[in-house]
């Protein structure tokens, strides 16, 4: 049904945010999470907790001023689980536990028993995880939840009339995968006929609850897609926007241009369309030229739903101006959901004087969504003439360092270099004399109660700092001592005294500010304080180096010096967006490769530089990550390339799907790549082995997001299916990832079967 437009109904969508936080301010919902699981805490307080935070979302965007209310995006877990739920996508292993309906959503979050859970992965190119559903010829989808509908009514209750938002049907099968029996050649799209009825009937239900309008989220659009999936795309919403009796339909992307995909949507009975003209402010253009959109609503992304920045109001009211021509209405959004922000600001009351004005959290994006929709619609008064110009003055003084500029300009292809692999790796050999399938963690052990006090009590002033050294390091040698006792190869000083894997470089290194309440939800209750990376990066002295010197003086067995590498501190900080990030990865970098050398100079044998999110920043084009790879690899290069070949330079990368990166890990050079494995039984040794990897792999061989204990045959097995691909001299054992989240009445068990089964493996 091809060029057959609606009128779109009143009201109109107005000045809106295509999401909102949900983990609380306070992470209000991470301890009642928490408090759950551990058996604390009732049902009914958790979900009474998810009650209040809704309310609170609720009544906060409406007075602020925005003309619809996104509903629905609330989760106690992930958006994408919920739609897996609210479609019956259930895998059987999940159903065969018997349990409540919440207790068997978080086994497929976190794992019960037997059952693995569902393999979780980056969200595109942000920093949240999601869940992926498992989908096979026999999965039966229909409409078995009323979320969406239960918290439109419980709005209602409130005085509040929500947008509730759904993830839509073509990327809800985009991203998941075939489930592990699955037959080859399976593709969960062939299941869209199931999942299209599913969400006809779900938007029946909306409109009989009263719902005007209904969001239906298609990230999945914005990376390239194949002229099947453009045509199951045209199909889906011919057929949801045909649907008589429905509320107006807003399908919004984000994270990039939806290029192909924006005249299949144009071209089909939907009323409302979501760009993101921040990440690709080039959209406007390819809008101008399609004829469909005049009778359609564009709602544009034109406030930065990703990064802390306050907005160049002049800038984007211009960009909404110029599509008013052009289309039938324009409303003003953020550019995707405003979960990759911290809530508000406004809190940050310690952080550099310098920095602050410059911030925008989510609060403060609100307004700037409201104030932009007013002078969009009223035109530009005193008030947006003040903030505007407010603004503009906060970025007048961004802090530049010359003698980092001086070193970047000096830097040589040679400094991004190491000897040749097989020198390095008969160096290594002598230095550390270690076994086949040697036994390592990824670096972090709990962080215990104990811990968090003492590093409350320092910010408290309760203790000074010598106290506080004296603390961590006891724990470290209590860390040593345990690690010896299980019979680990190499050992890691557990990093006692680092908040975060990020944060804590960040406080170490000029350029950066760090918040006091800026948490991002990053999966579950899992929750991060991204740092903000404002100016030129350096480092003013060593950050590791008298912790790991040390854990090293406390054991004969090598221990493991511990860095973030330039990409992930990237990836995880809100970064400044006047320089090409390449030029800011360099800086990092040299400040890393500093500290690099003083740990070699310090006598530390092994050195791991993680990169966690090295497929994170990928671009989510082909054409673009070409240039991604080539300076993502040279900033790596740079930070480990300044040691001898006997250094052994360890890296570690995680929850990602790798195959489009495969090559740029071989490219990292590093003697030793530890990757996340378990959840999906080794395939990237696959991959790895395709392109003729050479160098030393530690796939992980058990998950440390789930509270399963792994037995030492399940271990085993996995370490037999790795030896498949990888000689056993090259083949190391370890967890999927830090072991800082877990207990130690889970770690030390695990790791205890981890060391038997490896010592099975040998023999």
């Amino acid at each position: 049904m091809t060029n057959a437009h609606q009128t779109p109904r009143t009201p109109d969508i107005g000045a809106t945010v295509l999401g909102y936080p949900r983990i609380g301010p306070k992470r209000e919902l991470k301890r009642a999470l928490e408090g759950y699981w551990s058996g604390r805490t009732e049902l009914d307080e958790l979900l009474g907790v998810g009650e209040r935070l809704r309310e609170r979302s609720w009544r906060e965007l409406a007075g602020a001023g925005l003309d619809s209310v996104p509903g629905n995006t609330f989760s106690l877990y992930d958006h994408v689980l919920d739609t897996a739920v609210l479609l019956d996508a259930v895998p059987p292993r999940f159903r065969e536990l018997a349990l409540s309906d919440v207790d068997t959503y978080f086994a497929m979050a976190r794992g019960r028993d037997d059952a693995q859970p569902l393999e979780m992965t980056k969200w595109f190119d942000t920093n949240y995880h999601y869940l992926v559903p498992e989908l096979g010829p026999d999965t039966a989808l229909r409409l078995a939840g009323d979320k969406p509908v239960a918290e439109f009514t419980e709005a209602l209750r409130h005085g509040i009339t929500t947008r509730p938002v759904v993830l839509g049907p073509v990327s809800f099968l985009l991203l998941a995968k075939p489930a592990p029996d699955a037959p080859a050649g399976f593709a969960p799209l062939s299941l869209l006929d199931d999942v299209l009825a599913a969400y006809a009937k779900l938007l029946s239900a909306l409109a009989a609850a009263g719902a005007d309008w209904v969001q239906l989220d298609e990230p999945a659009l914005v990376a390239d897609r194949s002229a099947a999936e453009l045509t199951a795309l045209r199909q889906a919403y011919e057929r949801l926007g045909g649907q008589p009796g429905r509320p107006n339909l807003l399908v919004a992307s984000y994270f990039g241009e939806l290029g192909p995909a924006l005249p299949v949507i144009a071209d089909t009975p939907v009323e409302a369309i979501g760009v993101d003209l921040v990440s690709a402010p080039e959209t406007a253009e390819q809008i101008a030229g399609l004829s469909s959109l005049r009778h359609k609503t564009v709602v544009a992304g034109v406030v930065d739903g990703r990064n802390v920045w306050r907005t160049n109001l002049r800038d984007a009211l211009s960009t909404c101006a110029t599509l008013l021509g052009s289309v039938g209405r324009v409303a003003v959004s953020t550019s995707c959901s405003l979960l990759h922000v911290p809530y508000d600001a406004s809190a940050e009351t310690s952080i550099d004087p310098a920095v602050r004005p410059r911030l925008a959290f989510a609060r403060q994006k609100v307004d700037e969504v409201a104030l932009l929709g007013r002078a969009l619609s009223a035109g530009a008064s005193g008030e947006f003439a003040s903030a505007s110009r407010q603004a503009n003055e906060a970025f007048s003084e961004v802090r530049r360092d010359e003698r980092v500029r001086q070193r970047i300009d000096a830097l040589r292809p040679e400094d991004a270099r190491r000897p040749d692999y097989r020198e390095r790796a008969e160096a290594q050999r002598s230095r550390l004399d270690l076994p086949p399938l040697a036994t390592t963690t990824i670096g972090s052990f709990p962080q215990t109660g104990d811990i968090r006090r003492a590093r409350a009590d320092l910010r408290a002033g309760r203790i000074d700092d010598a106290e506080y050294r004296n603390r961590m390091g006891a724990e470290i040698e209590r860390v040593i001592r345990l690690q010896e006792d299980i019979g680990l190869d190499v050992l890691v000083h557990g990093e006692p005294e680092r908040n975060d894997m990020v944060q804590y470089f960040a406080e170490h290194l000029d350029g950066f500010a760090a918040t006091e309440h800026g948490w991002v939800q990053s999966y579950g209750s899992r929750c991060v304080r991204p740092p903000i990376l404002h100016g030129d990066v350096s480092r003013p002295a060593p950050m590791t180096v008298p912790w790991s010197e040390f854990a090293q003086s406390l054991s004969e067995k090598p221990v493991k010096g511990m860095l973030t590498g330039p990409v992930t501190i990237l990836a995880w900080s809100f970064v400044r967006d006047d320089q090409p990030l390449a030029v800011t990865a360099r800086q990092v970098a040299l400040a890393l490769r500093d500290e690099v050398a003083d740990l070699e100079r310090a006598g530390i044998g092994v050195i791991q530089v993680d990169e966690p999110a090295l497929r994170e920043l990928l671009p989510l084009r082909e054409r673009d990550r070409r240039e991604y790879l080539d300076w993502a690899v040279e900033s790596f290069r740079l930070a480990t390339a300044g040691v001898s070949a006997a250094t052994q330079i360890h890296t570690h990368l995680c929850y990602s799907e790798f195959g489009d990166v495969i090559e740029a890990i071989d490219g990292l050079d590093a003697d030793v790549t530890t990757i996340e494995a378990a959840r999906s039984r080794m395939e990237v040794l696959a991959d790895l082995r395709e392109i003729g990897f050479r160098r030393g792999v530690g796939p992980g061989v058990y998950d440390i997001h789930s509270p399963r204990v792994p037995d030492e045959r399940g271990v085993e097995e996995l370490l037999r299916l790795a030896a498949d691909a990888v000689p056993a001299e090259r083949l190391w054992a370890n967890p999927d990832c830090g072991l800082k989240t877990r207990g130690y009445h889970e770690v030390e068990p695990a790791l205890r079967n981890m060391v038997l089964a490896a010592r099975n493996a040998r023999a």
